[in-house]
């Protein structure tokens, strides 16, 4: 798959200040890291947070909701790879890949807590919320299942998260935008490696090629869900399924049908799978509630 496949761009990557804010550590030497209880700085700290005329705080904020729910519930997923996977350095990356969502989610939740008019850190997102107040897609909640599913998953969800982030890149809201661009850079490798996969996968034994081929048909009912939001004129869906078409010709699979969504998570439906892994991903937050050590 080539390099600049599907590649959008809306703005200058290197967009002023708020980019560089948003790379950059605090100068003030503080301990900015996000785990429960550490006395953590606001993530977008420095950056001019003002919203600008004529954006909609309430839909800006839905979206970087929604868009950091998919970020961390799939890095928990991601998580549990750990002691896992078939390889240490599959283990590592796939750490990594998880790192890297919860950085964006991170962020996300941050610029959410200054617009909503509630003021909320991260934190009150990610540990003390229901899963019905979730916003993520069904697909991200599955559970992790064989090595070939989670490539499959990543595949689709990284592909279809890259996509529309290149396109966030132009928003309106310079932070939302800043956010965005970092996050394509990450995007593009979370892609890269899952697609390498499904073709060494798809390519390889009769045994990895009937795993690889499960998996995609085990992801492709939940894709349609994938398009039924912030896409424009269909463009989304187009990129991510040319994407799954040069991947799975490549590795002699079957492309996966992409079918109607019933709705979803977006519209807080979730499958049963959800609840116990927020039961666990929230489990220390919610039996010592505001503790610090």
């Amino acid at each position: 798959m080539s390099a600049d496949t599907g590649n959008h761009t809306g703005s200058n990557l290197d967009d002023d200040h708020v980019y560089l804010s948003l790379a950059e550590g605090h100068d003030d030497g503080s301990d900015a890291r996000w785990a429960f209880g550490t006395g953590f700085e606001d993530p977008l700290y420095g950056v001019d947070t003002t919203v600008p005329e004529g954006v909609d705080a309430g839909e800006l904020a839905a979206t970087c909701v929604a868009l950091a729910d998919d970020a961390l519930v799939s890095a928990q997923r991601l998580a549990e790879w750990c002691t896992r996977a078939p390889e240490l350095e599959e283990e590592v990356a796939l750490a990594n890949i998880g790192l890297d969502l919860l950085g964006q989610a991170r962020l996300l939740y941050a610029r959410a807590g200054q617009v909503d008019g509630t003021g909320r850190g991260e934190d009150a997102y990610a540990y003390v919320r229901d899963a019905g107040d979730f916003r993520n897609v069904q697909l991200a909640e599955l559970p992790i299942g064989d090595f070939a599913f989670s490539i499959a998953r990543l595949l689709a969800l990284s592909g279809w998260r890259l996509a529309h982030l290149q396109r966030l890149i132009s928003h309106p809201d310079p932070v939302l935008s800043a956010i965005a661009a970092k996050g394509v850079k990450e995007l593009t490798y979370h892609r890269q490696y899952a697609a390498e996969w499904a073709v060494r996968l798809g390519d390889g034994t009769e045994e990895s090629h009937r795993r690889m081929s499960t998996a995609m048909n085990q992801v492709a009912p939940y894709l349609g869900e994938l398009f039924t939001a912030y896409d424009v004129q269909g463009e989304v869906r187009s990129e991510v399924v040319e994407v799954l078409r040069q991947v799975t010709e490549a590795a002699g699979l079957p492309l996966p049908r992409v079918g109607p969504s019933n709705g979803g998570g977006r519209d807080g439906q979730h499958t049963e799978h959800l609840a116990p892994l927020l039961a666990e991903l929230q489990s220390v937050a919610r039996a010592h509630p505001e503790a610090t050590w």
